[in-house]
């Protein structure tokens, strides 16, 4: 009876813990985008800490060489926008030339929007965010698919809780991020038989310069974030964050979540959003907050109006 019921955990947990052979570090080459701050930077240098070559991302051209130069001769920096294609593409042939493979991909870089309901947000600024956390993540990881097949190496999405998570205020980010996580559970299925695999890392708040400043600098925010109850409130930080992706491209993970309080979310994700989404529809204090942020958001547009009018 015991062992029947290992085999059954066993079989229901292998997709998450991996099971593919171990994938060694030393000397493998990871390209690593968003790496010039925040879980990026973290994660560098925890894989140049277990021997691995790099390929740092970053649109800051500042911040990624100043990565890169922090690390070592195995850190090269690249100045590139995940959401320029061509620029990407360009990039990544560069990288496969100069280090002759190309083992790991971790679609990292992202962005948030200013809070904004759908009703009065930007299209523009729906764009921006879904260009570089999705779309960016495609431009990144499709050219080099090859080289990673070739290497039978591994493919990391980072997506984020916020997938399965109710979007009011920041719908953007999660609508980006929810198709970051179809667009990893894709790839791992289509890599099946040729030795590569990938998986996706669901995170929850993350202590960075972007949380900071979207739930903690910003009064609208923060009170989003206070939304949140114990345990899905508690924090991790970016050097937290970065291990578990290191651990889930060792293990070639099928899936991570972290901080621990989001696996039952996560797991159970189909009934709470049912109970959860009718909850808030009903909550008056969302819905306050709601007005509120469709005030904030009328009051920034009519200042930029005058700001032109009157020449500031």
């Amino acid at each position: 009876m015991i062992k029947a019921t290992f085999d059954i955990a066993r079989s229901l947990l292998s997709p998450v813990l991996g099971g593919a052979e171990r994938l060694d570090l030393r000397e493998r080459v990871v390209l690593i985008t968003g790496a010039g701050a925040g879980i990026g930077r973290e994660l560098a240098r925890s894989l140049y800490d277990r021997g691995a070559y790099l390929a740092l991302f970053d649109v800051d051209a500042a911040a990624v060489r100043a990565a890169a130069a922090e690390l070592g001769i195995r850190a090269t920096a690249v100045a590139v926008d995940v959401a320029d294609r061509e620029g990407v593409r360009l990039a990544i042939e560069q990288v496969r030339e100069s280090f002759g493979r190309i083992d790991v991909v971790v679609a990292n870089a992202g962005v948030v929007p200013r809070p904004a309901t759908v009703r009065l947000m930007d299209p523009e600024e729906f764009d921006r965010v879904l260009s570089i956390n999705l779309t960016g993540a495609f431009n990144t990881i499709q050219p080099a698919l090859d080289a990673v097949i070739d290497a039978g190496g591994h493919v990391v999405v980072v997506s984020s809780c916020a997938a399965f998570a109710p979007g009011m205020g920041g719908s953007p980010y999660m609508v980006s991020k929810a198709g970051v996580e179809q667009l990893g559970r894709a790839i791992r299925v289509e890599l099946g038989g040729t030795g590569a695999t990938a998986g996706v890392v669901y995170f929850g708040v993350v202590e960075t310069a972007m949380t900071r400043g979207t739930l903690d600098e910003d009064e609208l925010g923060a009170r989003i974030g206070d939304l949140l109850p114990w345990p899905l409130n508690q924090r991790i930080s970016a050097r937290e964050a970065a291990g578990v992706i290191t651990g889930a491209i060792e293990h070639r993970s099928a899936r991570a979540v972290a901080p621990i309080g989001w696996q039952p979310y996560a797991l159970l994700r189909g009934a709470v959003n049912v109970v959860l989404d009718h909850k808030l529809v009903a909550d008056e204090n969302v819905r306050s907050l709601t007005r509120r942020l469709e005030r904030r958001v009328l009051a920034d547009r009519a200042d930029a109006v005058e700001s032109v009018r009157s020449g500031r």
